[in-house]
């Protein structure tokens, strides 16, 4: 357990979004223990880790072999802080599916992490979600609504309710609920199968409030974006807004404990 004199509403506090990239180190297993060092200051006891580094935005096979090793060896090193999800791609099908295989069913990930190769509404993602459902993976797809325009490629929260809606029975997350969080919350209040995470945006007054009022606490977990965003920013978030501090406790750390617990209890990795 991390030690920390931070005063935060009880309860563990989990990290939904973190990355390799953005830290120090000459290794994953580096970078690892310098996301942890920080984390223990302030009291997080797990880190979601996805991505290796460099960011690849449209990753051959290779690359996504290559990156979800050095998030293995993360892990590995780490076993009790840090849990991982795999890094696929909807134009690489065939390689993330065997990824998929190769992490989740017979390796430690307990999630799939989506970026901005391609749109999330497109068919090709089909077989991707629909395997992660089968294995009880949670799909976690980033988002964005940018004034100057997306990246080619980069789903907005509405194309995440598309998707949603074609896999109702799979545990998505919408990234960054956009960051255009009024508009990526409304987007997906009516996909009960998604959840969104609050991470990488600056934190601006009325972001938790209101997802808590069109979602409700267990849609909403807390991330942080690490190392491209500090812990302690994305946590101000949360225990600086105005709600029960019974959704705090949720938000930061049992939203995301409930989320995962199905793929964890078969792992039998305690959550």
């Amino acid at each position: 357990m991390p030690a920390t004199s931070a005063r935060y509403p009880s309860g563990p506090i989990w990290d939904a979004h973190c990355h390799l990239a953005g830290v120090d180190g000459d290794s994953p297993e580096k970078r690892a223990g310098g996301l942890i060092r920080v984390a223990d200051r302030l009291g997080i006891e797990r880190l979601v880790v996805f991505m290796g580094y460099p960011f690849i935005t449209d990753p051959t096979a290779e690359q996504l072999r290559q990156q979800n090793d050095q998030v293995l060896r993360a892990i590995r090193a780490f076993p009790d802080r840090l849990l991982g999800y795999v890094y696929l791609s909807p134009r690489q099908v065939g390689a993330s599916l065997l990824e998929l295989d190769r992490c989740v069913r017979d390796g430690p990930m307990v999630g799939v992490k989506l970026w901005i190769a391609a749109h999330c509404n497109g068919p090709d993602l089909d077989p991707i979600v629909e395997r992660a459902g089968n294995l009880g993976a949670v799909v976690y797809q980033h988002s964005f609504l940018k004034i100057t325009g997306n990246l080619p490629g980069e789903s907005t929260p509405f194309e995440v309710a598309e998707l949603a809606r074609r896999h109702p029975k799979v545990s998505i997350v919408c990234g960054h609920a956009g960051a255009d969080w009024e508009r990526g919350i409304r987007a997906i209040r009516d996909c009960p199968n998604v959840s969104i995470d609050i991470a990488g945006s600056d934190p601006t007054a009325g972001f938790v409030e209101m997802a808590v009022r069109e979602l409700g606490e267990a849609r909403t977990l807390f991330g942080s974006d690490a190392g491209g965003r500090s812990f302690a920013s994305q946590l101000g978030k949360v225990t600086g807004a105005a709600i029960p501090e019974s959704a705090k406790r949720e938000i930061l750390g049992g939203s995301l404990r409930r989320l995962l617990g199905p793929i964890l209890k078969a792992k039998g990795v305690r959550a």
